[in-house]
């Protein structure tokens, strides 16, 4: 007897949804781009010579370049470009404005400023600047927030104060770099403009523990946020505490942008790039680990570019990310302006 053959109709296995498959997509962009900070400049390392670093070897001429300079880098632009993401995709998405980003509606000129009062003036350094970055940045957030009736006016309102308090807190930064020593100044300016130069162990772990504790209470907060794109009376219904969880998400976003702006000084336009940018590849969803994933990215690609593409000339990654978020930031006002006027 021939044994009947039954065609049977396989189950095809569920397709990842589109998010999911962007964020992996982006991580392997983060690793490549990890992989190349570490292993290219002016000193090419080998793989081979990678693994033998990492596995306790001591390799003449490229331990050093390896342990103490690139590895130390490259984590801190991760690190310090998830957290700038994150920031940024907060206050964009709270407010609903994708000009409501840290660095344009006065949260970074909050914690710049603080931070190089507390250097030049009171002479802080280590967690005391940070904890100077971040209490800067607070003031100033909540400042602008609870003069805009505590967030209830999430459009031009609270992005127009901040601005305003952001040109107030330039002006007292540029005083207090005027009225200090040369060296100082430099220092500070060095800083002001966003740079991995610096980068070490201590930071890295400042920046870890930072996403550590800041990434999981940001996760969990963003389902109150998306209840807040409601509305704020459909949000109540629903038995939100509005006014609670908009303080709650102001907080942490503020903590985001101060724990990386304290490390790597103010690095432009990472936080109001990544959100957007993260948005159009996922077919205009809100994805913080798509957004987090495109700011590591971002600051990794530009430290590359600034270090190794300019000849002799070593561009600090805050110079690099200011010249590719200007032109998109003027292209996001024209567009917003022909809408307005088209509606």
């Amino acid at each position: 007897m021939t044994a009947a053959v039954t065609d049977r109709t396989v189950p095809a296995l569920p397709r990842p949804h589109r998010g999911t498959r962007v964020a992996l997509v982006l991580a392997g962009v983060v690793v490549v781009l990890f992989l190349v900070t570490v292993l290219l400049g002016s000193t090419i390392v080998s793989p081979s010579e990678l693994l033998a670093v990492l596995s306790g070897q001591t390799v003449p001429g490229v331990s050093f370049i390896v342990l103490e300079d690139r590895l130390p880098t490259a984590f801190v632009g991760a690190l310090a470009g998830a957290a700038f993401a994150l920031s940024g995709t907060v206050f964009q998405t709270l407010l609903r404005n994708p000009l409501a980003s840290p660095d344009i509606i006065g949260i970074g000129y909050g914690a710049a400023t603080a931070a190089v009062a507390g250097m030049l003036v009171l002479g802080l350094q280590g967690p005391w600047f940070s904890v100077s970055a971040f209490v800067g940045a607070l003031v100033v957030a909540l400042v602008v927030y609870f003069l805009a009736d505590s967030g209830q006016h999430t459009g031009g309102r609270l992005i127009l104060m901040g601005i305003g308090a952001g040109a107030m807190l330039h002006a007292v930064m540029n005083y207090l770099l005027s009225s200090t020593d040369v060296r100082s100044a430099g220092d500070a300016l060095h800083w002001l403009v966003g740079s991995l130069s610096n980068s070490n162990w201590e930071r890295v772990g400042t920046l870890a523990v930072a996403l550590a504790v800041l990434a999981p209470l940001t996760a969990f907060a963003a389902t109150r946020l998306k209840v807040l794109q409601l509305g704020d009376d459909a949000a109540a219904g629903l038995g939100v505490d509005v006014a609670r969880s908009r303080l709650t998400l102001v907080v942490l976003g503020v903590a985001l942008a101060a724990a990386a702006t304290s490390v790597t000084g103010p690095i432009a336009f990472v936080a109001f790039l990544a959100g957007p940018l993260a948005r159009l590849l996922t077919g205009g969803r809100t994805d913080f680990l798509c957004s987090a994933l495109v700011g590591s990215a971002l600051v990794l690609a530009a430290d590359f570019a600034g270090s190794n593409l300019f000849g002799d000339t070593s561009l600090p990654v805050g110079v690099v990310t200011g010249a590719l978020g200007a032109p998109f930031l003027l292209w996001l006002l024209v567009r917003s302006n022909q809408q307005g006027m088209g509606g």
